[in-house]
């Protein structure tokens, strides 16, 4: 699979994606990601790639040539292909979007800044999707993108060295993760449950999903429903 970032901070996307599950998935082959600088695209003799809104109001807003132009320097793309940007006004990226889109070859995403985009580049690029991690407003998009970018290349077989691990984490089977533990078996008093001591492994399984239940039935009742 391939990511190509349209980012004004291309340091930001490589710094994160050369480092531990993402940077072992590069280096096998397993993603390609491409950061692209959306200024070196820019018409503008000083690279400026927004401009004050219509309207008056604060803030500056991302001018729709230079997005264009560094979406066009993309083309054609890996297909099947999705393009997003980065919107508080876009759908929630969960799990399932996450799982929902390991089955593309492609993802461009169009990491937004300041006040936002420019209305007219979802009409110039229509395949265009928002999308959001949370109700929240950030600096800008790189952080979502490479939330969106982590949490996919996990769910891609052959990054993650043990895939069962994948499948063992909250949300993958729509509950919560159960409980872990590691040695010492005792810690200032306080003790591992005596059932993962036991080496009775059918037991430890149903203690396991007994505990991701009430977990998530205390936790976050919602994903039962």
């Amino acid at each position: 699979m391939k990511f190509s970032i349209l980012t004004l901070f291309p340091e930001i996307i490589e710094t994160y994606a050369s480092a531990s599950i993402m940077g072992r998935a590069r280096q096998k082959g397993v993603i390609e990601v491409q950061a692209v600088n959306i200024r070196d695209f820019s018409t503008d003799a000083h690279r400026k790639v927004d401009d004050s809104p219509f309207g008056g109001g604060s803030g500056m807003v991302l001018t729709c040539q230079p997005l264009e132009s560094a979406y066009e320097s993309l083309l054609p793309l890996k297909q099947p292909a999705r393009v997003f940007m980065t919107t508080p006004t876009g759908r929630r990226f969960d799990h399932h979007f996450a799982l929902e889109l390991t089955q593309a070859q492609e993802i461009v995403i169009f990491c937004g800044h300041y006040e936002g985009f420019d209305e007219r580049i979802k009409q110039l690029i229509p395949e265009m999707e928002e999308v959001s991690i949370g109700d929240y407003v950030l600096t800008g998009g790189e952080l979502p993108a490479l939330s969106m970018m982590d949490a996919i290349t996990r769910l891609i077989p052959g990054a993650v060295q043990k895939f069962t691990s994948v499948q063992a984490d909250s949300f993958y089977d729509g509950l919560l993760d159960y409980p872990h533990y590691t040695r010492p078996a005792e810690y200032k008093g306080l003790k591992v449950p005596d059932v993962l001591l036991s080496g009775n492994h059918a037991a430890i399984e149903q203690w396991r999903k007994a505990q991701a239940l009430e977990r998530t039935q205390r936790l976050r009742p919602d994903l039962l429903k």
